[in-house]
């Protein structure tokens, strides 16, 4: 089967989009990787050779992830068996649990994959980024295994191979497998040009993520016209996080309230906002402060549960004393903020009375433009 660019037209249309220019050929590249998948010939149910993948890169908001979303949809191949769509966070929880099963075999990782892939022949690996030096190890191996076992890779980033794992006490720990993706994967930039999601149109249907608010400056009183109550004492309920728990403030039909310092300013990791991510649909992050005047490693794990939420698309209401012009301002914030500033734009605004509402939309795209001319 032929995958033309007329499916990302189509689907562009569908979803009152118009491609530019550089979204187009990114588009007619993607293309030519699903119809050499749809037009493998297979031998005794496998593909005769694997078809060689793509790294796509560029910034944030370009739209790599809905270009690759299409792809995958139009690939004609079975979801689940033969193809899969993972995101980084999620795949790696499940290779840690997986990997852990045969820790101490030989060809621990190669198992792993196995157990989590089957018969997968195309895995598109969404939001590929390395900063952990810790992890940048398990994934060398992951790379490696998928890449021996004959799957084709689509990986999506905002960064090109060489700025994975960029802190330069670690960086030369990685360059082999920079090396391995650049020699086995099709290197793609998706040019830089207009940030959709700071441009998003006033008047257009909110849902996921999108369908969350940004609060400022959280009163009680500003709360209660947004429709929350906000909790009391007697709500607090513990709930368990990996092997170590969290307080909610409160857990009522489907909504879930958490303080930020309760869960950004202690070890939480990725994998328990993902499972938490699990216990309600609705959340609610109270006490956001400006992440300048917070730790590094707090920021972070901010910048990681709005990926999360953001990915699993469940609306998020964020309550803060400030605007989120200041909250996203200062120095030594996390590498991917610029990401996190352009997720938060999609959330609607509620700004107090005589407040320039522009300001939190203008802080978003600022805030990645500054980043991105360093």
């Amino acid at each position: 089967m032929v995958v033309g660019t007329g499916e990302f037209t189509r689907a562009a249309e569908r979803d009152g989009l118009v491609l530019d220019e550089g979204q187009l050929a990114v588009a007619a590249r993607l293309a030519g990787l699903g119809s050499a998948l749809g037009g493998r010939r297979r031998l005794f149910g496998r593909a005769t050779a694997p078809v060689r993948g793509v790294y796509l890169w560029g910034s944030v908001g370009r739209g790599k992830s809905w270009l690759a979303d299409t792809l995958f949809d139009a690939v004609p191949l079975t979801e689940e068996t033969e193809k899969r769509r993972l995101h980084f966070h999620e795949f790696f929880r499940r290779f840690h649990t997986a990997y852990g099963r045969y820790r101490g075999e030989r060809a621990a990782s190669d198992r792993a994959v196995e157990e989590l892939l089957g018969d997968c022949r195309f895995l598109y690996f969404d939001e590929f980024h390395v900063h952990d030096a810790g992890d940048a190890m398990l994934i060398g191996r992951v790379v490696r295994s998928l890449l021996a076992r004959g799957t084709t890779l689509l990986a999506t980033s905002n960064y090109p191979p060489a700025g994975l794992l960029p802190n330069p006490v670690f960086h030369q720990l990685f360059e082999p497998v920079i090396a391995l993706l650049e020699a086995s994967l099709d290197v793609v930039e998706l040019t830089d040009g207009q940030d959709y999601r700071t441009s998003r149109g006033a008047g257009r249907p909110r849902s996921g993520f999108a369908a969350g608010r940004y609060l400022w400056p959280g009163t009680e009183h500003q709360l209660t016209d947004a429709g929350l109550t906000v909790p009391t004492a007697d709500e607090r309920r513990p709930l368990r996080a990996g092997t170590g728990k969290v307080e909610a403030l409160a857990v009522r039909d489907g909504q879930i309230w958490f303080d930020f310092h309760e869960l950004c300013d202690r070890p939480v990791s990725t994998g328990d906002y993902l499972e938490l991510a699990d216990t309600a649909q609705d959340w609610v992050l109270t006490g956001l402060p400006r992440l300048a005047e917070t730790n590094r490693d707090a920021a972070q794990r901010f910048a990681n549960l709005i990926d999360v939420l953001c990915d699993r698309e469940i609306p998020l209401t964020l309550v803060s004393r400030a605007s989120l012009a200041e909250v996203l301002r200062g120095d030594g914030l996390p590498a991917d903020i610029n990401r996190t500033a352009s997720r938060l734009s999609l959330l609607e605004q509620h700004a107090p009375a005589g407040a320039d509402r522009s300001l939190a939309n203008e802080s978003a795209g600022r805030r990645g433009a500054d980043l991105r001319s360093r």
